[in-house]
């Protein structure tokens, strides 16, 4: 059965070469815009659901689709407060002052759907990164240095961002760069497919 990987970034295809299966990848084109009175949690769930039914539209086989945002508080309140992929110097800025000195807890979601049986499994992993007390210049640098324009949060922790955290805490690294692993090896092995 083919899989395929609901995603064009570069960093999600990069983590699921490292687990030596063949998959092809498809972007979907869906509306991310939060939904009033939506927590974080019920947000990535939704999403990596929504992008794994659009790429069933026009592929068959197993469809890995995830999202991701960051936030301030638990992620499963309604108004905890999101950070998106900043899109311009200055947001990314902004978000990273905010984050100086504080826990950011990542909400990675994850779908696997198989097109044949229309079974689709969920999980939303969650990563906690705490930031040092950064200076404006320290933040300026880290901006000048590393392209963060399209990262949820305003940072890569495989690459630069690493230097900005005191401390990280969670299960699967690869969920902060975007898609869970571990947990969907698990999901991969309920469809017959072995990694190992």
């Amino acid at each position: 059965m083919s899989v395929i990987l609901a995603s064009s970034s570069p960093f999600r295809k990069a983590i699921l070469e490292k687990l030596c299966i063949d998959f092809k990848t498809a972007s979907p084109e869906i509306n991310e815009r939060r939904n009033n009175g939506e927590s974080p949690f019920n947000l990535v769930t939704r999403l990596s659901k929504e992008k794994a039914l659009e790429i069933a539209k026009s592929h068959s086989g197993l469809i890995i689709a995830s999202d991701q945002v960051a936030t301030l508080g638990s992620g499963n309140n309604h108004d905890d407060e999101i950070f998106t992929k900043p899109g311009s110097h200055e947001n990314a800025f902004l978000q990273l002052k905010k984050s100086s000195g504080k826990t950011i807890t990542f909400l990675t979601g994850l779908a696997l759907l198989n097109t044949k049986t229309l079974k689709i499994q969920t999980h939303v992993e969650l990563f906690k990164v705490t930031f040092k007390q950064l200076s404006d210049n320290q933040i300026l640098s880290y901006l000048n240095k590393e392209n963060v324009l399209n990262c949820a949060g305003s940072f890569k922790s495989e690459g630069l961002g690493i230097a900005l955290f005191s401390n990280m805490e969670g299960n699967d690294p690869n969920s902060l760069i975007g898609l869970p692993t571990i947990q969907l090896i698990k999901m991969l092995a309920k469809e017959n497919v072995h990694i190992l």
